[in-house]
Parts: structure tokens; sequence; C-alpha cells
């Protein structure tokens, strides 16, 4: 039985792929993606405005008024909603599919911010990376956007590093292999 798409969520997807949106071009974008999972004729036009009105009202999405529309943007909470959202949810924005790429993450926060450095060893556990080395931590799953966004909003500079590679030896790409497996 398919599951009712849900209308947060589609416009949780569409505001994150654009920077900003007019709010004709957010309706008609969020109609689009749950189209035919409605049984009534109507368009649910009402269920988008209402939801979009919720999503403000949470802090999550802003409002700008120009002079013919109003346009739409995450804001800095809606956006760390949807990175929580992109570790846990099945239906990931960002894919599961190994492209190849490695994704090695240096991190060395000093024992001052230790409550830091443990939140971000709990992110990179549940973004599926596996810990080497103590402070090295590696994954083929592209969350390194995510990685680079919570380091800007950390404020840090050279304790957390973020690489992305294909060029691995086989022995060491053969011990990456089982450790994240």
């Amino acid at each position: 039985m398919d599951k009712k798409p849900s209308i947060q969520k589609s416009i949780f997807k569409i505001l994150a792929r654009n920077k900003v949106i007019s709010l004709d071009s957010l309706k008609k974008e969020a109609e689009n993606a749950i189209k035919g999972s409605y049984k009534s004729k109507n368009r649910p036009e009402y269920a988008i405005t209402r939801t979009i009105k919720n999503l403000m009202s949470l802090g999550l999405v802003e409002c700008f008024q120009s002079d013919y529309q109003p346009y739409f943007r995450l804001s800095s909470e809606g956006k760390r909603k949807i990175n929580s959202n992109a570790i846990d949810d099945d239906t990931a924005i960002v894919s599961n599919n190994w492209d190849g790429n490695w994704r090695i993450i240096i991190l060395d926060l000093p024992e001052e911010r230790k409550n830091e450095r443990e939140a971000l060893r709990y992110l990179l556990k549940k973004a599926g990376f596996a810990c080497i080395k103590n402070s090295v931590w590696v994954s083929i799953y592209p969350y390194e956007n995510l990685f680079t966004n919570i380091k800007k909003d950390l404020g840090i500079t050279s304790e957390m590093m973020i690489m992305v590679t294909d060029k691995i030896d086989s022995e060491t790409k053969k011990e990456f292999l089982n450790l994240i497996s």
C-alpha cells in the first residue's frame, strides 16, 4: 500500500533545492510532488498554504516580501532540520548509493570542546562513518556537504578536515570496506 506523500516533506525538499523560491513556484512544485495522492479533484492549495504557514510559525521557513509576491527560504533552524532528516530518514535527500568516492573526516577538537566533539562523533556514526585511528572517520556516503555546513555553523576551522577522494591503495580500500560493512 502506497503511503500518501507528506506535504511538509515535499516542501522541505523543494526549499532544500532552492536558495529562494516564490510562493507561486513553491505551490506549483508542491502540487506536482503530491499529484495524484488526493482523491479530491480540487488542488490541495489550502493544505500547501497551511503547511507553509505552519513551517513559518515553527521558525523553519522565512518569508521575504517583494513588490510582487512573497519569496521563501529555509531558515537556519530549517536547514538544521533538513540535515538531521537527511541522516535519520529512509527517504533521505542525499543518495545512499556509493559513487566510488571516499569521504574522510579528520576531527581534532581540544578537550575544552568535548561536548561538540561528542556531538560530532554521534553525527558521524549516524551518517555511516567508521572511526579509524582515533580521530579519522571514513565513509562511502555523500554527507560531506552536511559536515561542511556543520563545520561552518560551529566555527570549526583546522580542527575538522573533510576530504573526498577516489584514490586509495587496494589494501587500505579492503580495510575500509571491512570497517564500514
